[in-house]
């Protein structure tokens, strides 16, 4: 919660928590993946495919935002 709803730095969240910051990142990776478990398991095995990378779409997008940046101005 520290860290990725107060945004605290490793340091300050090691600090207020009195660990060190290599325990605060083991504890923010296993919330993670404690959390894509949970998640995983509600939407019964299919998170994959709820949160799927639409790769030929992100093309489209990219190659539209650059055609109105058009050549020569700023990226």
């Amino acid at each position: 919660m520290l860290r990725e709803v107060e945004r605290m730095s490793t340091t300050e969240t090691a600090e207020v928590l009195s660990v060190t910051e290599d325990a605060v990142k083991q504890r923010l990776h296993r919330a993670k993946a404690f959390i894509r478990e949970r998640m995983d398991a509600h939407l019964g095995g299919s998170l994959s495919e709820a949160f799927s990378f639409h790769a030929s779409r992100c093309d489209r997008v990219v190659a539209a935002v650059l055609a109105r940046l058009g050549p020569g101005k700023p990226s």
